[in-house]
């Protein structure tokens, strides 16, 4: 699923990143996420957030289920 439509930045590569201990942060400025409009910052927060708690032995939500749906306004 692409998390951030700016940028096409996908919940696979986000996951990824986390995946790999970087912060959200890092991962902004690694992947260009949520730096043009800003739409998608929540969702992607809250996948780094998942995937930093799937690491820790908690609920990953980097398993391909939808997060929060970003909608675009007309």
């Amino acid at each position: 699923m692409i998390v951030c439509i700016c940028k096409r930045v996908t919940e696979q590569a986000i996951a990824h990143h986390a995946h790999m201990g970087k912060s959200f942060d890092d991962i902004q400025f690694d992947l260009q996420v949520a730096m043009q409009c800003g739409r998608c910052e929540d969702c992607a927060r809250e996948l780094v957030a998942r995937c930093h708690g799937c690491a820790r032995g908690g609920v990953c939500g980097a398993t391909g289920a939808m997060l929060t749906e970003v909608t675009l306004d007309s």
